[in-house]
């Protein structure tokens, strides 16, 4: 899979960071949130109906609505935990 976002990966997966699309405040508040280009994101959970999902940015933990997460594009790492 070429590009990804935050929003396609499931429970368990990771993937690192490598951009924020888009600009303006929501871009803002995800980079002060600690999502930014580096950054190894890992998918925690999804609430049941599927939104909001809540990441974990290396250790800081994260809420977002699937539309923000959409913003956030990733490259899949190729370890994946299931817990």
């Amino acid at each position: 899979m070429s590009e990804m976002t935050l929003a396609d990966l499931t429970p368990g997966e990771s993937g690192m960071v490598v951009g924020i699309e888009g600009r303006g405040m929501l871009a803002q508040r995800l980079v002060d949130m600690g999502l930014y280009p580096g950054i190894l994101a890992k998918l925690v959970r999804r609430a049941p109906l599927g939104d909001p999902i809540e990441v974990d940015a290396e250790g800081a933990l994260v809420n977002l609505r699937r539309e923000e997460a959409r913003f956030v594009k990733v490259k899949k790492s190729g370890k994946e935990e299931n817990s």
